[in-house]
Parts: structure tokens; sequence; C-alpha cells
């Protein structure tokens, strides 16, 4: 009976210790690169009917710069993290386009609203020093993002605008910052 009630107790206490490690807090970078897959599939090519609503959005890339550090800062991240938030709020619309492939736009806005809930955490490690710059290239870039939907009635053509900007954005962050994701199993 002794026997049987310390197997128990150890087994609890290995259960406690694993449950109790902390999770490390940055964003996944096979979720990135499905939400970006999913963009990218959901509508295809950029329709021709649309080249003339197509319009100029200067990307903030320094938004993402990293300074040299082979990790980006923690600021940076967050950049990340916002520009995550960004998205969400544009896809919570209620015109969102019926041509585009309607599993694929969920599972896209269901893996980016993961994404924001599962990387919570990075709020309480910000480094504020160069975060304001890299916020403001934020704010203005998904505010032009916002004015052009608005600006043309939420139609399929800015619909198709703001998904070809976000294609970008995504891919930058892929190309660009994929040191400061976490990739299970990356070769």
């Amino acid at each position: 009976m002794a026997l049987q009630t310390i197997t128990w107790m150890s087994a609890f206490l290995c259960l406690a210790q694993v449950c109790s490690m902390p999770m490390p807090c940055q964003l996944q970078g096979q979720l990135v690169r499905i939400t970006h897959n999913l963009l990218r599939d959901m509508g295809g090519h950029f329709p021709l009917e649309c080249l003339q609503e197509n319009v100029f959005m200067a990307f903030p890339a320094t938004a993402f710069a990293t300074s040299g550090a082979p990790q980006l800062s923690s600021s940076g991240a967050k950049a990340i993290y916002e520009t995550l938030k960004n998205i969400d709020t544009l896809f919570g619309a209620d015109d969102l386009p019926t041509k585009w492939d309607q599993r694929k736009l969920e599972n896209f806005q269901n893996i980016v609203y993961r994404q924001i809930e599962e990387s919570k955490c990075m709020m309480g490690s910000v480094d504020t020093s160069d975060y304001l710059i890299r916020a403001e290239g934020l704010n203005t870039y998904f505010g032009n993002i916002a004015t052009v939907l608005k600006e043309k009635n939420f139609s399929f053509c800015a619909w198709e605008v703001v998904r070809k900007e976000l294609l970008f954005t995504l891919q930058f962050i892929l190309e660009h910052n994929s040191d400061s994701l976490l990739w299970s199993n990356r070769t």
C-alpha cells in the first residue's frame, strides 16, 4: 500500500512539474506561413478587373527592422503581433467578399485569432525604446488600408487590394523575420 501511494505521488509530482513548465512566448512560424498560404489561396491571382482600383501603399519595413541582431527585438516581435491584430480587425468586417473560398477565409480568420490569443504574453516584455517608431509606421499603413476599404465601399476590388497588401506583409515577415518566430521541426 505504501509503495502504491509513493508511486502515485511520484507520478503526480512529475505531471505537476511538466504542466508548470513555462511555454515559450513567441509567434509560431508555421501558423504565420499557413496564414499567408490561406490568404494567397482563398482568392487566386489579383483580378484583372481590379487593376484600376489598385493603389500604392508604402510598406513600413522599418517596423520590422532587426538592426543587425540575429533575433528580432521584443518591440519588433510586438510589431508582428500588432500586425496580426490589425489583420484581425480588418477581417472583422461584415462585408467580406463572397467570391473568396469561404472555408479558407474562415480558417484564415481562426488562425489569425489563435495567434493573437496565444501570443498575448509577449505584451509584457516589450522594449519600448524603439517601439513607438514601429507603431507609428504600422498605424499609418493599416490606417491607409482601412481607408481604401471604406472609400471603395468594401467592394470586391478593395478587398483584393487589401489581400495583396497583406500577402506582401506576411511574406516580408516570413522572409526577413523568420528567426523571431517559433518553428517546430524546422530543418
